[in-house]
């Protein structure tokens, strides 16, 4: 049985830590990113700093 983490909710499936029966992550906790800017202006810039490609 899968941990689900109903704080963090995803939809990225390709995700490693991705719940595949729900959209939620399975992880305690993720790391939110920045692409390249560590004072992003929109939501674009930001990314999931704890993605692992499956």
């Amino acid at each position: 049985m899968e941990k689900l983490n109903h704080n963090i909710h995803c939809s990225v499936e390709t995700c490693a830590f991705h719940a595949q029966s729900k959209d939620f992550c399975t992880l305690n906790a993720i790391k939110v990113g920045c692409c390249g800017d560590s004072h992003p202006d929109n939501c674009e810039c930001t990314k999931c700093a704890s993605f692992e490609n499956r």
